[in-house]
Order: structure tokens, then C-alpha cells, then sequence
């Protein structure tokens, strides 16, 4: 396994080894002490799957209470993966880092505690695991707008297409209005 730091240092890009023969491959997608050699030495207490058509946009989503960092791979299917910092004390505060995700390349972001989290769909349907490093707390729960001008995303759309959005994310604040993190 082998860890990139992103252009956000505290993000992490992870290729699994994967071992392919004529019968299919086998990867590990987490295993405690190579995550921790990596720089990722956090607990995981609950994995999430979501399943999304074409142009799904999910996020950008955050908790301010239970704070979760998150392990995220595409299962099936390609998804551009996004970490926007919000930690205001942040040198990065605002920035954002993408990456693709897929079946095909087998790797997965690491998303630490204070950033939002967001993904756009590629292929016709995808299915998304994460893994958290804590539980789910619906009232803490936050998003920042996903095509929030001051954070700038390049999302990769093609020409003429909005991405579907829940109405909550539709309705996300901007960064300057976003409940952050100190």
C-alpha cells in the first residue's frame, strides 16, 4: 500500500497493491498498521455504501459535532472525490483538492476531521463505501455548497449539464456563511 499526500498535505491518496490473475484480483482496502505507517492512525467505527446514477452531485457534507474523517472508494463505477478545508486556522483554509476514484484504479482518499466531503458520479452508476471515524450524528450534520464561487471547484461536468442535488444541498451556504471549524 502506498500513501500520496494530496496538494492539501493532510489528504491523502492511498493505491492498495492489487493482486490480479486470470480469476479476478484481490486488494486490502484497510489494514491498522500499514494506515498508520501511512499517517492515518485514526479508528474507524462505522462504513457507509451509496449507490448513484450518472451526475449525482453528493456534498459537500460535514459534521460539526462528532467530527468524521473518511476513508473513501468507489466500489463500481468512477466518481471525482473532493476535500474542501474548512479548518479556518488552516494554511489551506478554502482550498480543495479532487481526485478519481474508480473500480479501475482501485485507490481511495483519505478526508480528514475538519474538511467537507463531496462527490460528483462519471460513470452511469457508482457505488461508494466510506469508512468513518465516527458516527453519524443527523444534528451536526452540515453542507457547504458544492459550486460555491470563493472555493472555485473545477467539477468535471460536460457543457451544458447541472448536477443533481438533494434540495438541502441545493440550498447549502457558502463558504463565508458555512459553520467551520477554529
Amino acid at each position: 500500500m502506498e500513501f500520496f499526500p494530496t496538494d492539501i498535505p493532510d489528504v491523502i491518496l492511498i493505491r492498495p497493491r492489487v493482486f490480479e490473475d486470470e480469476r479476478g484480483y484481490f486488494l486490502e482496502t484497510w489494514e491498522h498498521r500499514k494506515f498508520t505507517a501511512g499517517g492515518i492512525p485514526q479508528p474507524f467505527v462505522q462504513d457507509n455504501h451509496s449507490r448513484s446514477v450518472r451526475h449525482v452531485l453528493r456534498g459537500l457534507h460535514y459534521q460539526v459535532q462528532q467530527v468524521q474523517g473518511k476513508l473513501v472508494r468507489a466500489v463500481t463505477g468512477t466518481i471525482f472525490d473532493v476535500a474542501v478545508d474548512i479548518r479556518r486556522s488552516s494554511a489551506t483554509f478554502g482550498r480543495w483538492v479532487g481526485v478519481e476514484l474508480s473500480d479501475q484504479n482501485h485507490q481511495m482518499l483519505w478526508v480528514p476531521p475538519g474538511f467537507a466531503h463531496g462527490f460528483l458520479v462519471l460513470s452511469e452508476t457508482a457505488d461508494v463505501m466510506y469508512k468513518c471515524t465516527d458516527f453519524y450524528a443527523p444534528k451536526s450534520e452540515r453542507s457547504l455548497l458544492w459550486n460555491d464561487p470563493e472555493v472555485n471547484i473545477r467539477w468535471p461536468l460536460p457543457a451544458g449539464i447541472t448536477p443533481i442535488v438533494s434540495g438541502k444541498d441545493a440550498l447549502a451556504p457558502r463558504l463565508p456563511e458555512a459553520e467551520t471549524f477554529s
